[in-house]
């Protein structure tokens, strides 16, 4: 278990030549002995290193299983006397303590070390006093696995909160996984441990080793490691980036125009199964092209984070600081979100601060007590998950999360982070039944804790990346989601929309006979379009256990789901809000979204009649978001009402929507959706009376998508402010203002 410093010299002079010592240093008093060897003492640095003592400097260091340990002065090298235990010891007659190191002895050799406990503290006052407050917004750079040059001696500093241990040790490959030699010191009331060791460096996988005041004693990972092994191991790695940006355009634009005033069109990916054995690079190299040909303006990533069981699609997180090892290193992450950057597509990552396993080596109890969760067990365990949750009103638990938010932001070039599950932080009751959650100081069902520190994060993140966004999966009518904090609200930029995704995939799934009975679900959304800044999802959790495929949800034979699925984007596309679609649904995946298998590419090869059917599709979405990205009127004013207007928004008996958009200068897109499965010929629709002619911008029933091709290639132009159009079934139109 010996530390090699391949940077110093062979020990110099003849074995124990110099001065000897005056028999070993003083005893240690058996209680510090004892706390000492078994793990359990805060103060390691007063027994082990260097100190005066009457008649000389005593040294004393801990080398389990050695068969020797001496010191080196000046080049002259003195035995010291074996205390048992792995204990060795000797005064030296010296007025002062010198520069010195260790010759460790083991049956296999011996080597030069420095000795860890003759350096100060590699952690400063104001990280720990930062760190007391909760207020250390790079939390990352105080605690963790530091590669350093620390007094003159490259090493790796490690330093983890652990309040209620009686003692912490490192442990790693680089000591046979047993902490003995190397316990840390408490830095006073912060409940930081801390320990400089000269000659490790990056690549080393190391645990802590926890004694909880119980006295029991386990391995824990690093809560803050930056690099992990690849699971199913659990070490953390000691690691440091040297990845060289190039994206520094895009990082300075990013800012230059509000999110919700800009077109805003979301390709939902989980990258281990987009491209099923791929890793990060390979990935670089393939996903940027395609996300940018079909003209998608971000990618949002399934959770990145490190998570042991991949079947979780990483939504049980325990290295909140490491991205997964299964692709890559940290750096190989970068490297792919540059590419992406690089190629004018921005980075969305999920983000699951609500949660995390009980896993024994991971944040669970972390030293000995509940630490990262609430004490009362009726608070601290998810009911639907198996997890605990955090426990949000302690502020070095909150501390955690929001450095590690901005950590995403600044380390990785992240531009948004999609907050998952907030529902289930903001409701003291949420899948609790009476008796099973404690009310609020009002009495009422909010978390207040969670809240402000929803609010402590957003207000953090915008602060410190300017031209991020947040986005909060969060399912309810909690009012001011996305209002800025200082008018009260939590502060998120946008808000999924739980409730247009619910009921618009309820309209669509009905036989077309049947949807005027439902056309309320397609309109119902208007009522509160602009309550929040909205994003309209057909994510992952749409298209997995049992819910079907979206094409698969539709009515009808072949055709006429691929139509109906056609339609239904060019309608998702048109309404109100940002957009956000699965992978595999840009070209009508029929079967549903396999982690192990990922999209089912094979059918876009043409010999699979992939080009009138799943080609066609994907055509369109590539049309869709081109249309889209060229039009203001689809995203400049989407948190303005006065963007929207209905033009038949009650044709229940037709199955047809007909409304118009608004940019800010006033020019029109007109969008009609006929979901009924007939033509319907001269259908007459009011319009403004300032447009003279309108053209077809898209339509979704164009032969190239695999439609019947009923459209308007020439001018329509209005009479007595209407216009009558031959809408083709299960379709959507877009039209525009011909130009002058």
């Amino acid at each position: 278990m010996a530390l090699r410093d391949t940077s110093l010299p062979e020990p110099s002079g003849p074995p124990a030549s110099g001065p000897r010592p005056r028999g070993s240093a003083p005893p240690l008093d058996p209680a510090d002995r004892a706390r000492l060897l078994s793990g359990a003492h805060h103060d390691p640095h007063a027994l082990l290193g260097a100190h005066p003592v009457p008649g000389g400097i005593a040294f004393r260091a801990l080398r389990p299983w050695a068969r020797a340990v001496s010191v080196v002065v000046d080049g002259r090298r003195t035995a010291l006397v074996s205390e048992g235990d792995g204990l060795f010891s000797g005064v030296l007659p010296l007025d002062a303590i010198p520069a010195y190191t260790l010759v460790v002895a083991y049956p296999g050799g011996e080597h030069e070390v420095h000795d860890p406990y003759r350096f100060l503290p590699a952690l400063g006052e104001l990280d720990l006093h930062l760190v007391s407050e909760g207020r250390h917004e790079q939390l990352w750079t105080a605690l963790g696995a530091e590669p350093m040059t620390h007094e003159g001696v490259t090493g790796t500093r490690f330093t983890v909160w652990a309040p209620n241990a009686q003692g912490v040790r490192v442990a790693g490959d680089f000591t046979f996984w047993d902490g003995t030699a190397f316990p840390m010191r408490s830095l006073g009331s912060s409940g930081v441990w801390e320990l400089f060791l000269p000659g490790i460096g990056e690549g080393a996988r190391y645990k802590f080793e926890i004694t909880s005041r119980y006295g029991g004693r386990f391995l824990k990972a690093d809560p803050m490691a930056r690099r992990t092994e690849e699971p199913p191991n659990t070490a953390s790695v000691v690691t440091a980036s040297y990845h060289e940006w190039g994206d520094a355009q895009w990082m300075a634009r990013r800012a230059d125009v509000p999110v919700h005033q800009a077109p805003f069109s979301v390709y939902e990916v989980h990258l281990p199964s987009w491209r099923p054995g791929l890793t990060y690079r390979q990935l670089a190299e393939q996903l940027p092209a395609y996300v940018k040909d079909l003209g998608f303006t971000h990618v949002e990533l399934m959770p990145v984070a490190e998570h042991p069981f991949g079947g979780s699609w990483g939504y049980q997180v325990t290295g909140f600081y490491a991205p997964t090892a299964r692709l890559g290193t940290p750096d190989d992450f970068r490297y792919l979100v540059d590419a992406l950057h690089q190629a004018g597509i921005g980075v969305i990552m999920d983000w699951v601060p609500a949660h995390f396993p009980k896993d024994d080596w991971a944040l669970a109890r972390f030293d000995g007590d509940p630490l990262y969760e609430p004490g009362d067990s009726r608070r601290a365990e998810h009911p639907d998950w198996g997890t605990f949750e955090f426990d949000f009103g302690r502020i070095e638990v909150r501390n955690f999360l929001v450095a590690n938010a901005v950590y995403w932001c600044e380390e990785f070039h992240i531009d948004g982070l999609r907050v998952d599950a907030v529902a289930s932080m903001l409701y003291l009751d949420y899948s609790r039944d009476s008796g099973q959650w404690t009310p609020n100081v009002h009495g009422g069902r909010e978390d207040l804790d969670a809240m402000a520190f929803l609010q402590e994060m957003n207000a953090t993140v915008y602060r410190r990346a300017p031209g991020v966004v947040t986005i909060a999966e969060e399912s309810t009518a909690w009012d001011g989601v996305t209002r800025p904090t200082d008018s009260g609200g939590l502060g998120f930029g946008l808000k999924w929309n739980m409730g247009w995704m619910h009921d618009s995939l309820q309209y669509i799934s009905h036989e077309p006979v049947h949807r005027k009975y439902h056309h309320h679900d397609m309109t119902f959304s208007m009522i509160y379009a602009y309550s929040e800044n909205y994003v309209l999802p057909i994510s992952h959790d749409e298209v997995v256990h049992g819910k079907q495929a979206l094409v698969s949800k539709m009515p009808g034979d072949w055709w006429q789901r691929r139509a109906n699925h056609r339609a239904y984007l060019g309608f998702m596309w048109a309404h109100p809000g940002k957009q956000l679609l699965f992978m595999g649904q840009e070209f009508a995946q029929g079967s549903e979204w396999c982690e192990a298998t990922g999209p089912d590419w094979w059918l876009l090869d043409p010999r699979y009649g992939a080009e009138a059917d799943h080609r066609g599709v994907r055509d369109l979405v590539r049309d869709l978001n081109t249309v889209y990205r060229d039009t203001p009127a689809l995203w400049q004013r989407d948190s303005d009402p006065g963007g929207f207007q209905w033009v038949a928004g009650d044709a229940a008996d037709d199955n047809v929507f007909a409304f118009l958009r608004y940019d800010r200068e006033g020019t029109p897109l007109l969008a009609v959706s006929n979901l009924s499965p007939v033509v319907r010929h001269d259908y007459r629709l009011w319009v403004p009376g300032s447009v003279v002619a309108w053209y077809e911008a898209l339509n979704t029933d164009a032969a190239r998508y695999g439609g019947g091709d009923i459209t308007h290639p020439d001018p329509v132009k209005p009479e007595d402010d209407h216009i009558s159009l031959t809408l083709p079934p299960l379709a959507t139109v877009w039209l525009t203002p011909a130009p002058r």
